[in-house]
């Protein structure tokens, strides 16, 4: 039963990446050093970006579940399982939660951050941050873990993984609109969906962790 579990999860990754791609391109005024890609989520069309947040949050999770089940009798990482959870968790929720018009996007917003922030702009920043600490929390743990199990490659790929999202995460709190910081804090959401799919193939191909 895990497999199939496994497979929900390594599929999120490509989803966000490849739909969140698509959406930066063809969506008009849209300009990704300068947008998060939570505001995609306004305008027409910004249902897809809602759906595709939940979406891959919860198969995430599912991805998570089958994780779990794949770590060897008495070698279960709990916080490293966790993390992903409340990842998956918070990117779903954050998709429930629309981020508020800012930056002149959609077309027609003003040129600036939001005077006044809505409810659901509140949640959806609320919601985002747990989630990003949650995978940050799961890298650094499961790096701890595949050192013990002498898995070397494995090991500096996640603290690598780890590293990159917790200093992509500060700059996004010191400096969000930056084209630096945008740019940036893209790489790192792309290299934690890379992670994360070929942490549950390789569990999937395994079929245990070790």
């Amino acid at each position: 039963m895990k497999r199939p579990l496994l497979l929900a999860g390594a599929l999120a990754g490509p989803l966000y990446v490849g739909i969140g791609t698509v959406e930066a391109i063809v969506r008009d005024g849209f300009d990704i050093r300068k947008h998060s890609l939570s505001l995609l989520a306004n305008g027409t069309g910004g249902w897809i970006h809602s759906v595709m947040m939940v979406g891959t949050g919860l198969l995430t999770v599912i991805g998570a579940i089958g994780l779990a089940r794949s770590f060897a009798p008495g070698e279960r990482s709990r916080w490293g399982v966790g993390g992903l959870i409340v990842y998956g968790a918070g990117v779903a929720a954050a998709g429930l939660m629309r981020a508020d018009p800012a930056l002149g996007f959609p077309p027609g917003t003003p040129d600036a951050m939001p005077e006044t922030v809505s409810w659901h702009g509140v949640g959806h920043v609320i919601a985002g941050m747990i989630g990003f600490i949650g995978l940050i929390v799961a890298c650094f743990v499961l790096s701890r873990w595949f050192g013990r199990h002498r898995s070397a490659g494995w090991a500096r790929f996640s603290l690598i993984t780890g590293i990159v999202y917790f200093l992509g995460l500060a700059g996004l709190g010191a400096g969000a609109g930056t084209a630096a910081v945008n740019l940036g804090f893209t790489v790192a959401v792309i290299l934690g969906w890379t992670w994360i799919t070929l942490l549950m193939l390789r569990a999937r191909a395994e079929g245990s962790l070790r």
